[in-house]
């Protein structure tokens, strides 16, 4: 069979596109061409949720389409990670995932309906943020707890007397708890919430005792005085609440080497265009490194980064490493 030039051509062209199209399956050249949905996996108020809704719209400018925060809260955040996990790779839907939901959660559950390593591909770091140890102020001074070792002296005499809110199971708030119980041999009783925001309202209202949680999120409480701080989680003090002492610091000898930081980064779907991963990186690079953002984040006790795709995909692997070793010897379990 003989085609003509002209055929021949059109052939040529229609294959080339096709070729274009599976090596491009989202459509990277034209992405973004409709809003992208950023899914939070806690609920509305805590540090995951804030640090969405800070890059949210420094990425609208950045592309000129929307990009809109979804909260999907529940199961440690593993609801929400479950849901990116199984979405098109298209570009439209990325996820802020967690230290829990990347870090934690792999060791912590028997089984995920999601696999952190394979179904996603990392974009960036956003932020690293301490956790901060903290008690409704009313009820510490009730107490007479000034610090960390009244705590422990009191945890000591009145076993799972006060109770400890968290965001979720398997979060790097309820982790941080359960490493400091298994360092100074104390016992509380744990409640797990759909995120930050609601466990704080109980904890600002006296339902709750005590918290380790992300410090953004907690910062307005502590500087209006509904929370008090007695320890950060950092191996060195935040310089958002420089006179708070690290909870190694504060605790002596029982809490020596005690840290158990946060970390939220933005993710995508496993196959997701690398030449969309690269342009979302950069977009959060650039203004991250913006001193009214930068400003903003460092003031709330967050770090921002905006790293590379490459060294967040390092970090999220060894901190599977990290935290499988801090379960394991917590003996921390899902409730």
């Amino acid at each position: 069979m003989t085609f003509k030039p002209n055929r021949r051509a059109a052939l040529v062209a229609s294959a080339a596109a096709a070729l274009f199209l599976i090596a491009n399956p989202a459509g990277a050249d034209t992405w973004p061409s409709k809003p992208v949905k950023i899914v939070v996996p806690f609920a509305p108020g805590g540090t995951t949720d804030i640090l969405a809704r800070a890059v949210a719209p420094e990425l609208s400018k950045a592309f000129g389409q929307q990009f809109i925060v979804d909260n999907r809260a529940g199961a440690g955040g593993n609801i929400g990670a479950e849901l990116v996990a199984k979405a098109p790779n298209d570009g439209y839907t990325l996820l802020m995932g967690t230290v829990g939901t990347h870090g934690i959660n792999r060791a912590l559950y028997k089984s995920l309906p999601f696999d952190p390593i394979k179904d996603f591909v990392p974009i960036t770091l956003v932020a690293a943020v301490p956790n901060v140890m903290e008690m409704n102020a009313e009820k510490a001074k009730q107490l007479g707890i000034a610090n960390v070792q009244d705590f422990v002296k009191y945890l000591k005499a009145h076993p799972n007397k006060l109770n400890m809110a968290s965001s979720g199971s398997g979060t790097s708030i309820h982790l941080a708890g359960e490493l400091f119980k298994s360092m100074t041999g104390t016992t509380m009783t744990h409640v797990p919430y759909k995120g930050s925001g609601p466990a704080l309202m109980d904890m600002v209202a006296g339902n709750a005792d005590v918290m380790f949680d992300n410090l953004p999120s907690s910062m307005q409480q502590i500087k209006g005085g509904k929370l008090v701080a007695l320890a950060v989680t950092s191996s060195q003090r935040s310089a958002a609440l420089p006179d708070v002492p690290t909870v190694e610091e504060a605790g002596g000898p029982a809490l020596k080497g005690y840290e158990a930081s946060s970390w939220f980064g933005l993710l995508a779907p496993a196959g997701t265009s690398p030449e969309i991963v690269n342009r979302i990186q950069q977009a959060v690079a650039k203004s991250l490194g913006t001193p009214e953002v930068k400003e903003k984040m460092q003031a709330q006790g967050a770090i921002p980064s905006g790293n590379t795709p490459a060294q967040f995909t390092k970090l999220i692997a060894d901190e599977h490493v990290k935290w499988a070793k801090v379960v394991k010897d917590s003996g921390a379990t899902v409730d």
